[in-house]
C-alpha cells in the first residue's frame, strides 16, 4: 500500500499498516515533521474534550464582529471570498442547531476520547516518550458571564462524557500565578494531555515506520489509475508507483488527490500562526485557553507558544505577518511579565495550514471511485490529537479489518 503524506495522520497509518502486516510505501516530498508540516506549529493539545466544531448555534451573528476586530479570532482574505463562501455557508449551517452539534460532538468524541493514550503508546513506540504529558488543560475566563456564554459547548461536552474541574479566581491564580488577574475562573479537564514538540514528534513517527519496513519516496503524489474500480498505482511526479491500496493523508493538500479519486469533498485551509517566545521568563504552569484571545498558550521544548485563531485565505496567499503577530500582543496580555522583558526575549513566527471540513468531521472512509484508496484528513483543529486513532481507522480499513469505531459520521459521501 502507499500513504500520502507523511504528517502526524500519515505517519501514523504507516505504523498502523506495518502492524497490520502491509507492505508500505510512504510519499512525501517535504522532511517529515518540518517547517512545511502543519504539525510542526500544532499547538501540541492532544484536548480529547475538542469535540465541539468552531460554529455553534448563532455564529453568523458574531462573524461581522470577528472580521471588524483586528485583534479577533476571525480573519479574511476579501479576495478570496467568492471561492470561500460555499465553505463558510455549510460551515454556519453545521452549527445551525444545537442537535446537530451534538451529533458532531458525539462522533468526535469517539475518536478522541482516548487520544493521549493512545500517543504515549506510539511516542514511547519511536523512542521520544518525553514528547507526551498528561497533566489536564486550562480554559481561563474573565468571569462566571464569560463562561456562561460558552454553556452550550460545556453542555455538549458533558453529555459526551467529558469531566472537568472549576477553579475560582483564588485556586486560578495560586496553580497560575503568572496569569494576569482579569481572568477569574479556571475550568481544568483532567483527561487531556499535550506534546511538547510536535513537529519533532511527528519526525520521531515516521523515522519510526521507516524503521519498522516503510519505504519512502520524497516525491509528490498527483493521481492514481484506477482500472474495473481496482487501484493499480499511485502517480507522482516521478513516475508511478504501482499498488494495490492507498491513504490520502496529505492534510490541507488532500482536496485535488480525493478528487483524482472520485471524491469531491468540500477541504479548505483554515490558516493558522503561532509565535514562539524564547527564554520567555513567566508563562502557564498548565496548557491554557483563554476565553477572550481564543487561543493556547503553552511551553514547548522550544519556548512559550502561542497559537490559534482562523485566517481564511487559501492555500497559495503569502503570510500576513501581522496575524502572529496579534498572538503575541494577546500572550503579553495574558502574561504582563512578557511585556516587561520584550526586547530581551527571541520572537519566533510560523504559518500552517489546518486541512478542514464545514461541518467538522474529518472524512475517514473509502473514495467513491475505489474502495482500495481510504481518505484520511480535514481534522481541522485536532489533527494532532486525532491523528492516533484516524491512522488505526485507515490501516483497518486497507486491511480489510472492521473499524473499531463507526465510520458513519466521517463518510466522505456524507458530501454526495
Amino acid at each position: 500500500m502507499v500513504v500520502i503524506g507523511a504528517g502526524a495522520v500519515g505517519s501514523a497509518t504507516a505504523i498502523e499498516a506495518l502492524r497490520a502486516g502491509l507492505r508500505v510505501t510512504v510519499v512525501e516530498p517535504g522532511e517529515p515533521g518540518g517547517p512545511h508540516a502543519t504539525s510542526y506549529g500544532n499547538a501540541g493539545w492532544l484536548s480529547s474534550h475538542s469535540v465541539v466544531p468552531p460554529a455553534l448555534p448563532g455564529a453568523w451573528r458574531k462573524v461581522p464582529g470577528w472580521l471588524a476586530d483586528p485583534l479577533g479570532p476571525l480573519a479574511l482574505r476579501w479576495r478570496y471570498l467568492p471561492r470561500a463562501t460555499p465553505w463558510l455557508l455549510r460551515y454556519l449551517a453545521s452549527g445551525w442547531t444545537e442537535a446537530r452539534v451534538q451529533r458532531t460532538a458525539d462522533a468526535l468524541r469517539t475518536l478522541l476520547a482516548d487520544a493521549p493514550a493512545l500517543h504515549t503508546r506510539l511516542a514511547a513506540e519511536a523512542g521520544v516518550p518525553q514528547l507526551i504529558e498528561q497533566r489536564g488543560l486550562l480554559h481561563a475566563y474573565r468571569s462566571r458571564a464569560e463562561f456562561e456564554g460558552d454553556a452550550l459547548a460545556w453542555r455538549v461536552r458533558q453529555r459526551t462524557g467529558v469531566r472537568w474541574e472549576e477553579w475560582s479566581a483564588d485556586e486560578l491564580h495560586r496553580r497560575e500565578p503568572d496569569l494576569d488577574a482579569r481572568y477569574t475562573l479556571g475550568i481544568f479537564v483532567p483527561e487531556a494531555g499535550h506534546c511538547r514538540d510536535p513537529g519533532t514528534y511527528v519526525a520521531a513517527l515516521a523515522r519510526h515506520a521507516q524503521a519498522g519496513g516503510a519505504e519512502r519516496r520524497a516525491t509528490r503524489a498527483t493521481g492514481f489509475r484506477i482500472e474495473g474500480g481496482r487501484l493499480r498505482a499511485v502517480l507522482t511526479e516521478a513516475g508511478e508507483i504501482v499498488c494495490d491500496s492507498a491513504a490520502i493523508c496529505a492534510g490541507a493538500r488532500s482536496g485535488a488527490l480525493a478528487a483524482a479519486a472520485g471524491s469531491a469533498v468540500p477541504l479548505e485551509s483554515e490558516r493558522g500562526y503561532h509565535v514562539v517566545v524564547e527564554g520567555a521568563p513567566v508563562g502557564p504552569r498548565t496548557p491554557v485557553m483563554v476565553a477572550d484571545g481564543k487561543l493556547i498558550a503553552h511551553w514547548m521544548d522550544g519556548g512559550l507558544r502561542a497559537a490559534g485563531q482562523v485566517e481564511i485565505g487559501g492555500l497559495d496567499a503569502a503570510p500576513d505577518w501581522r496575524r502572529a503577530e496579534i498572538l503575541h500582543r494577546h500572550l503579553q496580555s495574558m502574561f504582563p511579565a512578557l511585556a516587561e522583558t520584550a526586547g530581551a526575549t527571541a520572537v519566533k513566527h510560523w504559518l500552517g495550514h489546518r486541512p478542514s471540513m464545514p461541518d467538522g468531521l474529518p472524512c475517514i472512509g473509502p473514495s467513491a471511485a475505489s474502495a482500495d484508496i481510504v481518505l484520511a484528513f480535514g481534522h481541522g483543529h485536532v489533527g494532532l490529537c486525532g491523528s492516533a486513532r484516524t491512522g488505526r481507522l485507515a490501516a483497518q480499513l486497507l486491511a480489510g479489518i472492521a473499524p473499531e469505531i463507526s465510520l458513519v459520521p466521517f463518510a466522505p459521501k456524507r458530501f454526495g
